[in-house]
């Protein structure tokens, strides 16, 4: 019996060929993709986690590929581990990473215990590293990798009320930067995407003064869709941008230059 047989005896709820999503025994020779998210609403200048993952698993099933979506908690590093573990048993490799955590808890600094900062340091910034560090680890063996960190805005302008978000997605940036670093000489590449304003849910519930303030500072004169940043995402790891490391591109629509 093959490992990965092995493996999907053991895990049958994670496996995507038990899992009615038509998969096939060749799909696990194709590239493998995998997208770290934790569940909940991020700050409205960053698209929908959920959506994302939705927008994601789309734009790989209209591209003749196959997704599926392991849950676990990104902040939880043995629970990230054996994530990361489970698709190196089941499929061979990892050739693609996009770290997506993202959560708030926002509130002025005067006012803010360092919990508050701790917490979400480590579901946005920690998970990430985590990430990444498995990343470099399992794209070593073939030489071969792409790791996309999705940021924000707000970690290049910081912003009042989220000290510790801003913190975590400007980390987040400088990060990607040293990876890049230590990824080069395994031909490993590290980007980092910085969402403006996009429409979600979230976006939709705000005031209309609120949207029009922020508007009014947007060179395009709209928000942003999921699909905007996921293509963003899929060239930075695409072969089209094979010569771009340790780079964050933002996509905002003009709102920071």
């Amino acid at each position: 019996m093959l490992r990965s047989e092995e493996v999907r005896k053991l895990a049958p709820e994670m496996d995507p060929l038990r899992m009615g999503m038509g998969w096939k025994v060749s799909d696990l020779s194709k590239p493998q993709v995998m997208i770290e998210s934790t569940y909940g609403d991020s700050h409205p200048g960053s698209a929908h986690l959920n959506k994302f993952v939705e927008e994601a698993v789309k734009a790989v099933d209209e591209n003749g590929g196959k997704a599926a979506v392991i849950g676990f908690d990104a902040s939880d590093e043995e629970a990230f581990v054996n994530g990361v573990k489970l698709i190196l048993d089941s499929d061979g490799s990892l050739d693609y990473l996009v770290n997506n955590a993202g959560i708030t808890n926002d509130k002025l600094s005067i006012r803010m215990k360092a919990e508050d900062f701790d917490s979400v340091i480590k579901a946005n910034l920690t998970s990430a590293f985590i990430g990444c560090r498995e990343a470099l680890k399992a794209m070593s063996k073939n030489r071969f990798g792409s790791v996309v960190n999705i940021s924000s805005i707000i970690g290049e302008t910081g912003n009042a009320g989220q000290t510790n978000y801003s913190a975590s997605k400007g980390g987040m940036i400088t990060m990607t930067k040293s990876f890049a670093f230590e990824g080069a000489a395994r031909a490993i590449r590290y980007n980092c995407i910085t969402p403006g304003f996009i429409e979600t849910d979230m976006t939709k519930e705000l005031k209309e003064e609120i949207k029009e303030f922020n508007l009014a500072r947007i060179p395009l004169k709209r928000f942003g869709k999921p699909s905007e940043v996921a293509s963003a995402v899929a060239f930075l790891l695409s072969d089209e941008a094979s010569y771009i490391t340790g780079e964050t591109l933002k996509v905002n629509g003009g709102m920071l230059m």
